[in-house]
């Protein structure tokens, strides 16, 4: 099993910045991706960005290209995502997620763990 806990999230104003964190634990695999799902209040959940083991394949949605950047550090099985130039859209519960396989994907159903999430909300 693997556990997956997230953390930096809060309140923050329009054009603000936050840096959520999610530290896996547990049976992780060699090489595994991992991303950030959200979802906001009566909407389904989406795709926010993924990396590969290495750091050199990031996908983002169009949404937040230019403005979110996903990163890790392998040696504390931790991936982050660094949230700038925050809009009140951007509002929603955050979901780190890790599957067993290197190559980072859009879909949720493709990952194999899931952390509680962490609450974002922008204000304007």
């Amino acid at each position: 099993q693997v556990q997956l806990v997230e953390s930096g999230g809060g309140l923050v104003q329009t054009g603000g910045s936050l840096r959520l964190s999610c530290a896996a634990s547990g049976r992780t695999t060699n090489y595994y991706a991992m991303a950030w799902f959200r979802q906001a209040p009566g909407k389904e959940r989406e795709f926010v960005a993924a990396i590969n083991w290495s750091g050199g394949s990031r996908n983002y949605t169009d949404s937040v290209k230019g403005r979110f950047t996903i990163s890790r550090d392998n040696a504390k099985n931790t991936v982050y995502l660094q949230m700038n130039s925050l809009k009140t859209e951007d509002t929603a519960r955050y979901y780190c997620a890790l599957r067993h396989a290197n190559k980072p994907t859009t879909r949720e159903g493709t990952y194999d763990y899931w952390g509680q999430g962490t609450q974002v909300t922008v204000s304007s």
